[in-house]
């Protein structure tokens, strides 16, 4: 097992995250060695030249937080991104489209965002938000995110009604097996809960809280 601080995606997504709480993230990041930060798209130019010179990766989320945009818009976002720095790109799903079955349209919108990303040498993360979606919907849309191209399937964005639970990571680690990666991402603020998920197969941790976990497990 690797260790703890590299499952970490250490996060900054509310709204109201001003220019110095990015600041202080990407400190905290190379301060604790964390695998990545996951910022707003706009803040992707200030990460990169915070984090000049260090290993951590930034993660840029698109068509965020609701996944409804067109897939234009996330195919510019996710270009934009990936031009101004961005390793990774974290991007939502159309929910909606995956409950009415239409899964041309949910692979292909995943599809667009993966063939800009390789370009730029990113990866991508689909954030499925598990807390919409039946058991049968989160296997469904984990399948046609791998068929797209995508490196992870990730739980939540934390701005719904739950975020992630070890059940349904667990559902999608056994759905994707070593085809894909697997981020847990909402909710997680604490040293037990944040093993729970590793224990049910995720790869990465999203988290706001990461300072306070890895404080917690020393």
């Amino acid at each position: 097992m690797k260790k703890l601080n590299q499952y970490f995606d250490h996060t900054i997504l509310k709204p109201e995250a001003t220019e110095e709480d990015v600041i202080k993230l990407c400190q905290e990041a190379k301060e604790y060695g964390f695998y990545a930060v996951c910022v707003n798209s706009c803040y992707v130019p200030l990460a990169k030249k915070e984090l000049e010179g260090s290993d951590v990766k930034i993660a840029s989320v698109i068509g965020f937080p609701l996944g409804a945009c067109s897939s234009d818009v996330k195919a510019y976002e996710t270009d934009w991104a990936c031009n101004e720095g961005a390793d990774e790109i974290d991007m939502v799903i159309h929910v909606g489209a995956l409950k009415e079955k239409r899964y041309e349209y949910v692979r292909d919108d995943i599809n667009i965002v993966v063939a800009i990303a390789d370009e730029h040498d990113a990866i991508v993360k689909v954030i499925l938000e598990t807390c919409l979606l039946t058991d049968d919907e989160i296997v469904k849309a984990c399948e046609l995110a791998g068929e797209a191209g995508a490196a992870f399937v990730k739980t939540s964005t934390g701005f719904s009604k739950s975020g992630a639970t070890a059940h349904h990571v667990s559902l999608m680690k056994k759905t994707v097996g070593d085809s894909m990666e697997v981020k847990a991402s909402g909710g997680i603020r604490d040293l037990k809960t944040t093993m729970e998920m590793i224990e049910a197969g995720a790869d990465r941790i999203g988290a706001s809280a990461s300072v306070q976990i890895m404080k917690e497990s020393q």
